[in-house]
């Protein structure tokens, strides 16, 4: 910032323009704060514009286009959707366009749609401005830098900073949940963390939403029964801003110990201030998590300090070997050894089809220019860098589908322009974001918002939000309101939503570890214990050398130690492929781990055999005909021809499945 902030006052804010666009809100809260106090004196302008910003700034930053322009990749769609006649005037003196955080955008629909944006506006003003990039967890420099300078006809250089020398302190504990603990009704992980979080500013990572919830209700509660203060907030993306913003504004300025469990919208580079250690949840799914979350600890001097806490019901003596084995464990354990012996950090996942995407950038460029004839539209949107593999034959499939749902109708000019259907998705502002949202209700209690819930539970019945229960006084159906009051206890909540894909190198790592003697100095005594109980129960079954195992009767598993997308393509030839010939049946799945099925004919050597005389695997030929996978937020508006090979192309990783297949032993 500190040198475009340098050419910003030598050209005077007025002919030099930087966006800067964040994925989270939080995120440009926080620099906002950091930026205005350091530009107060300097008449650089800065501007805050996402959902949460009040108008008045958005109502400056319109009349006088200048400075520093801090957004969200939705409201910028929406700036070039509700504004388009305006963007010359508006970015007429763009400079540079800073992304922050460049690896959560990149291999997601957002990150293209970013990309879709900066093309946009180049056209639009004539010229390419400068494009710089972030990241502290970038692994491929050189393929993330071609990614992002795409399209811009400019050279782009990654400068990879030397990884220094920095120690960690790392902890993984492991507990049974049936172990006693020192407070009745509390089990011994939570204990743990109330502990470990105890007068000092920490954060608790948690994987999902519905986590988040349950570990700060059972660390309130802890709190309540030992009669001490609740010190303990909460942040995750169905929070209302303002219990968000305190929670920030808490960890960053309060004098007080206070813990925030959170989601990944505490993972990235907001500043919250001097914390003493990170608590993670179970595992992260990606190394690059794992660097985000323990890089949050450790900013003044200090040393990352991180504990990861596993929780596991002790299994019944017949329960089956995959149920015995602790996956998130050895996930966990691979995570970390893939980065401190090799310094490994998964690449992004580009998708080859981005249909979603697609769609909605045809809906959103034709809006912008009121309508367009399907020639110009299709030469405008397929030179944008992230449809540069879409086949023109495809896009015109999808035109004529758009146009008979609806979605666009031809004008008496030959031209399209938005349809019936269209202008009622473009009537929501929930249209500019390309990830999936849900039709959530709105939680209040009294003039307060709370947060939002995908689904009420009737009057008199109780849900939990933002770490609290709550009692549904009246429901609000047309403006989706519920009004609450808060009452003791504690209840567990859902939302919709996944948890993110796994790399296979990840899975390739938790066989090797299974099948080391290898100690780990960051487990503690009892991970050590179930470690090693783990890795007695591999060898004794075989199941890291034999891929195919037989529990006894008609039931056998698999364990192909394969990503998420390679484990995808691998599922479906055993559905598709191999259960038709070898009469398969209840075909099941735990996570990426393994896949169950029982047979009376086949056995462990005639499915390995079958698996053997494959040929070579089209992603398409392993999607039913009468399949319709909707992954991605507008994949229910597409042509289902169109949206099955977008599936194949992007979800099923048919050439990591071969290669696996060929060593099935």
């Amino acid at each position: 910032m500190f040198p475009i902030l340098s050419i910003t006052d030598e050209m005077g804010a007025e002919n030099c323009l930087t966006l800067y666009i964040s994925p989270l809100k939080a995120l440009i809260n926080d620099q906002f704060t950091r930026m205005e106090e350091l530009l107060a004196e300097s008449g650089i302008p800065v501007t805050k514009w996402h959902g949460d910003a009040s108008q008045s700034h958005k109502n400056a930053f319109l009349k006088n286009p200048a400075g520093l322009l801090q957004i969200t990749p939705e409201s910028l769609e929406s700036m070039l959707v509700r504004r388009s006649n305006d963007i010359p005037r508006l970015f007429g003196q763009l400079q540079f366009v800073i992304v922050d955080e460049i690896h959560a955008l990149m291999g997601s629909d957002r990150g293209s749609q970013v990309l879709c944006q900066l093309q946009r506006i180049a056209r639009l003003i004539g010229r390419q401005p400068r494009r710089i990039a972030l990241s502290a967890t970038i692994g491929d420099c050189k393929s993330a830098s071609e990614w992002f300078g795409a399209g811009s006809e400019r050279v782009t250089d990654p400068i990879q900073l030397p990884a220094g020398n920095v120690g960690w302190k790392l902890g993984v504990a492991h507990f049974y949940t049936t172990e006693p603990s020192g407070v009745k009704g509390i089990d011994p992980a939570t204990e743990f963390i109330y502990r470990a979080t105890k007068g000092d500013k920490c954060i608790v990572f948690s994987n999902s939403r519905e986590e988040t919830e349950e570990v700060t209700a059972s660390l309130r509660l802890l709190a309540k029964r030992l009669h001490e203060d609740d010190r303990f907030l909460i942040h995750h993306g169905n929070l209302s801003a303002s219990i968000r913003e305190d929670a920030e504004d808490k960890l960053k300025n309060d004098s007080r110990p206070v813990t925030t469990c959170a989601t990944v919208t505490l993972e990235l580079g907001i500043d919250v201030g001097r914390l003493k250690r990170i608590i993670n949840q179970g595992s992260p799914t990606s190394v690059s998590g794992f660097l985000q979350r323990i890089g949050r600890s450790g900013r003044r001097g200090e040393s990352p300090e991180m504990v990861m806490v596993f929780r596991e019901e002790e299994a019944l003596p017949n329960a089956p070997l995959y149920q015995v084995i602790p996956w998130e464990l050895v996930q966990a354990i691979a995570i970390i050894e893939l980065y401190r012996k090799e310094r490994w950090i998964e690449p992004a996942n580009i998708k080859a089809l981005p249909a979603s995407l697609l769609f909605h950038q045809t809906l959103s460029l034709v809006a912008s220019h009121g309508s367009l004839s399907p020639a110009a539209l299709a030469r405008e949107i397929l030179s944008f860098p992230p449809f540069r593999y879409v086949e023109s034959t495809d896009y015109k499939e999808l035109l004529i589908h758009m146009i008979r749902r609806e979605y666009l109708e031809k004008t008496d000019r030959n031209e399209v322009m938005i349809g019936v259907k269209g202008e009622r998705l473009l009537s929501s502002f929930k249209f500019y974001a390309v990830f999936k949202d849900s039709e959530d209700f709105t939680v209040r209690s009294g003039s307060e918002e709370i947060g939002t819930i995908s689904a009420t539970p009737p009057v008199g019945e109780r849900f939990a939000l933002a770490g609290r229960v709550w009692e549904v006084e009246e429901i609000d159906v047309p403006r989706r309101l519920v009004y609450a009051k808060s009452v003791d206890g504690k209840m567990k909540i859902s939302w919709p939503g996944s948890q993110g894909a796994i790399h296979t190198r990840i899975l390739e790592k938790m066989r090797e570890v299974l099948d080391s003697e290898e100690e780990y100095p960051y487990l503690l005594p009892k991970a050590k214990e179930r470690l090693v109980k783990a890795r007695r129960l591999a060898a004794n079954t075989g199941m890291t050398q034999t891929s195919i195992l037989s529990l006894g009767g008609s039931s056998f598993v698999f364990f192909p130690w394969l990503g998420t997308r390679g484990f995808d393509a691998i599922k479906r030839v055993v559905q598709h492929k191999l259960a038709p010939a070898l009469s398969l049946r209840d075909i099941q799945s735990g996570g990426c781990y393994y896949i169950t099925f029982r047979s009376d004919k086949a056995d462990a050597k005639s499915v390995l055999k079958a698996f053997g005389e494959l040929k070579l695997l089209n992603g398409i030929d392993l999607v039913g005909k009468t399949e319709y996978p909707i992954i991605d937020k507008f994949d229910a508006m597409l042509p289902q021809d169109l949206l099955v090979r977008a599936y194949a192309l992007n979800n099923l990783d048919t050439a990591d499945a071969m290669r696996r297949i060929a060593l099935l032993t």
